[in-house]
């Protein structure tokens, strides 16, 4: 009895698997709302850290706490600001979106629907918040 298999060639051999170039996000919704729950945090986090540091300053040095607030009043700081609103916000309305997740019975079963409103929400209040700060960055630079 033999122990080898037999080889294939020619014709007789198999086509060679197609190497398809997955992602792990598959497009599903949930999964872009963790990862971008995941860059507001840390975008949020960023900013909290760099406005303790800043306003510490105003103790070591007031002359160099002004200079340092007058750089941030430029339009690119502006448009930072309402990056800042958007990833604050959303980060919020997607916590509670979590929290109903985790704690509420039916949670799961309609968390999609949740995703859907938290982002109708979240463009609701964007809208006047962006002109809010449109307007004080007009007075601003005009």
């Amino acid at each position: 009895m033999s122990t080898q298999t037999p080889s294939l060639t020619g014709s007789e051999a198999a086509p060679a698997p197609r190497l398809r170039r997955r992602t792990f996000y598959r497009g599903d919704p949930g999964m872009w709302s963790w990862v971008l729950h995941r860059i507001t945090g840390a975008t949020i986090f960023f900013f909290l850290f760099v406005h303790v540091l800043d306003t510490a300053l105003v103790r070591v040095s007031p002359e160099a706490y002004n200079e340092v607030i007058d750089t941030y009043k430029t339009p690119i700081v502006g448009l930072m600001e309402i990056g800042l609103v958007a990833a604050v916000l959303y980060h919020a309305l997607n916590g509670v979106r979590i929290i109903l997740i985790d704690f509420w019975q039916q949670g799961p079963k309609y968390q999609k629907l949740m995703l859907w409103v938290i982002a109708g929400v979240w463009l609701a209040v964007m809208i006047p918040a962006v002109g809010v700060i449109g307007m004080h960055m007009a007075e601003r630079f005009l």
